[in-house]
């Protein structure tokens, strides 16, 4: 489904947190919130006032937003339950397509991930090939913890902002 954004700006709160409900994952909290701004002159200023409800929730609130990411290639993946929009990304990456050694070897780092920072690592994988991320992952599994979610956040803004556009014509 497409909106046009004046369509989107005049749609009841209701029906405008269904709509961008999975802008965000799982949380349409975020879109919620973003309600409340309308009319938006933009999609940048959409993905603007999503992006500072987020930063503007505090920590805890941020860190339940990280957890609602699904781990890459991980169980959530190997059952068919990603949302929809997450199964296309992981999909677009070749996610779906691991030789058992990359399975492996996604499932010990979303382990040690797990492990060490508290949340699962977070990813816009559009552009990237397996190899790359598997790269990133490695890279960032050596962050500090506060740089990790800071990397997580900016990954999830750049997720929304991937999807605001496939959503808004």
């Amino acid at each position: 489904m497409s909106l046009t954004l004046t369509q989107l700006n005049a749609l009841p709160t209701e029906q405008f947190v269904a709509a961008l409900g999975g802008i965000f994952e799982h949380s349409p909290w975020v879109a919620a919130q973003a309600a409340d701004q309308r009319p938006f002159a933009s999609m940048a200023d959409l993905h603007d006032c999503m992006r500072r409800q987020v930063e503007e929730a505090g920590v805890e609130a941020q860190l339940r937003l990280i957890r609602a990411h699904p781990e890459l290639a991980g169980k959530a993946a190997q059952h068919g339950d990603l949302t929809v929009e997450s199964a296309a990304e992981q999909g677009d990456a070749g996610l779906d397509q691991c030789s058992p050694q990359e399975l492996e070897l996604l499932r010990r780092l979303n382990a040690d991930y797990r492990a060490r920072f508290g949340f699962p690592f977070v990813m816009a994988v559009r552009g990237y090939e397996r190899a790359g991320i598997i790269a990133e992952f490695q890279r960032r599994l050596a962050a500090e913890p506060e740089a990790e979610r800071q990397a997580c956040l900016q990954q999830i803004y750049r997720i929304a902002g991937l999807r605001l556009a496939q959503l808004i014509a």
